[in-house]
């Protein structure tokens, strides 16, 4: 499955979180590395749903851009 990662520059480096897996998060230095650690996350989510029995969460967000003009 793909889901949709929200990645932020903080004054630190950068954060992420899911919208599809709430409470799954990760902060790291660079870009990549929030990526990489928010896969483990994912991974471990799951992994953590599975183990309970629990439903595992379908994709279902999407992002997009719109073009605006800024007068």
């Amino acid at each position: 499955m793909k889901y949709l990662i929200i990645v932020e520059k903080t004054e630190t480096g950068h954060s992420a979180y899911s919208p599809d897996l709430p409470g799954v998060i990760a902060a790291g230095v660079t870009k990549s590395e929030v990526e990489v650690l928010m896969h483990e996350a994912i991974e471990f989510h799951i992994e953590g749903l599975k183990a309970e029995g629990e439903q595992i969460p379908e994709p279902s967000t999407y992002s997009t851009y719109l073009d605006v003009e800024a007068a």
